[in-house]
């Protein structure tokens, strides 16, 4: 029998939509420790893949889950995990996917958030973010968070035991811009914020990773488009982690070899804050941004440096178009934060 991947969520709020995954593994969250996690392990729950289910693999303990899963209580009490994330920032909400977990998942869950330089301890003084709150089996659950603190870790509490597929962290990532001063940045990188907000298409890999840091580890690790059989080119849209001046780009097409794009061009625009939601009107107006990059060749599994801008002033959303279609890997777009 084939593995099963589960279906990606339906009625997404604006939160995760357009917030960067704090608890990702792949931007470098991990987890700190928990009570048990005797059928899973506790670090699969922050993977960035959708949740698989081989419903022929067993381990030494078990059904193999994909997920955190812990045993079964029989002393009363209740199983946790605490995360750190990838990077501080505020929390938004969050995504408590329990996909594949059908007799076995939690009836309850509870969240709680710190800010600490160091890995919680017994002194440290956690706020609840959100309530006691229901689950079900395989299924998202979308929790809304109101603070707007700056957190560093959370603790997942599930109730008595179980399991769950995947735990999201929505939010923004703190940038310290004091410290920043007149440094160079990535400011596409998810680390400081940047998202991917619109695209024209994104059937294979995963487009999330585009933004994140290092190199991508194989052909599913970054943006690929299908086969184009129609006329135009494909495109993606990027909302910036600050308002900044680009001076310059960097496209990474590693593992792309039969299938990387032709060329390259790079559109910008000064659009402000609150244009995550891009409706149909300004993704259209984005065919017309200014030319940050003129059209480029590309080639195979390449880190290509594009050391020459044009000088466009500050801007917070680029579109970046590849000729006709095909993959890329990473993508940075270095500069200075605007005034």
């Amino acid at each position: 029998m084939s593995i099963l991947i589960a279906p990606p969520a339906t009625d997404i709020p604006d939160f995760a939509r357009n917030g960067v995954n704090l608890a990702s593994a792949g931007l470098g969250a991990k987890a700190l420790s928990c009570t048990d996690d005797f059928f899973a392990e506790v670090n699969r729950m922050l993977s960035d893949a959708a949740p698989a289910f081989d419903p022929d693999l067993y381990d030494d303990n078990g059904k193999y889950m994909d997920g955190w899963e812990s045993i079964r209580r029989r002393n009363g009490g209740h199983d946790h995990a605490t995360i750190q994330l990838a990077v501080p920032g505020i929390i938004r909400g969050f995504d408590v996917d329990t996909s594949w977990f059908t007799g076995n998942f939690p009836p309850a869950c509870a969240i709680e958030a710190c800010n600490s330089a160091l890995p919680p301890d017994q002194s440290t003084v956690w706020t609840q973010i959100v309530d006691i709150s229901g689950l079900t089996a395989s299924n998202h659950h979308f929790f809304a968070c109101a603070s707007d603190k700056v957190w560093t870790h959370v603790r997942l509490h599930i109730y008595p035991d179980g399991g769950v597929a995947r735990l999201k962290v929505y939010g923004e990532p703190e940038l310290d811009r004091a410290s920043i001063g007149e440094q160079n940045l990535d400011l596409a990188s998810a680390l400081n914020g940047g998202r991917v907000i619109a695209y024209s298409d994104a059937h294979y890999g995963s487009f999330q990773r585009l933004l994140s840091p290092g190199r991508g580890i194989n052909m599913g690790d970054g943006w690929e488009t299908r086969r184009r059989r129609t006329p135009g080119n494909d495109w993606i849209i990027l909302a910036l982690g600050a308002r900044g001046i680009v001076d310059a780009i960097e496209v990474d097409t590693a593992h792309y070899k039969g299938n990387y794009p032709d060329a390259v061009s790079v559109q910008a625009a000064d659009l402000g804050r609150g244009f995550d939601n891009l409706n149909d009107a300004v993704v259209t107006a984005a065919m017309f941004w200014q030319e940050l990059l003129p059209q480029q060749k590309l080639s195979a599994d390449t880190i290509h440096d594009f050391k020459t801008v044009n000088a466009i002033g500050p801007v917070t959303h680029v579109r970046v178009n590849i000729f006709p279609d095909g993959g890329i890997s990473r993508l940075r777009l270095f500069g200075k934060l605007a005034p």
